[in-house]
C-alpha cells in the first residue's frame, strides 16, 4: 500500500500493475487496454522498456 504522507517520484521505469492510477497511465500512454497491459506484464516483468519492446513485436 503507498505511504500517502512520502512524495518521491514515481519509478517511470517499472509498471506496477497494484496502482489503479500507473495501470491508468501505461494503457493510455501505451494504447492498450488493461487486460493487454497485464498480459504483457505477466509474460516479460513489470520493466517499461521491455513491456514496449514486446508491444512492438506483437
Amino acid at each position: 500500500m503507498d505511504d500517502l504522507k512520502k512524495k518521491a517520484r514515481q519509478d517511470r521505469s517499472k509498471i506496477n500493475m497494484h496502482e489503479e492510477h500507473e495501470v491508468r497511465y501505461w494503457t493510455k500512454h501505451l494504447k492498450v487496454t488493461k487486460e493487454e497491459l497485464q498480459s504483457v506484464v505477466e509474460k516479460v516483468g513489470n520493466s517499461a522498456a521491455t513491456v514496449r519492446k514486446e508491444l512492438a513485436i506483437s
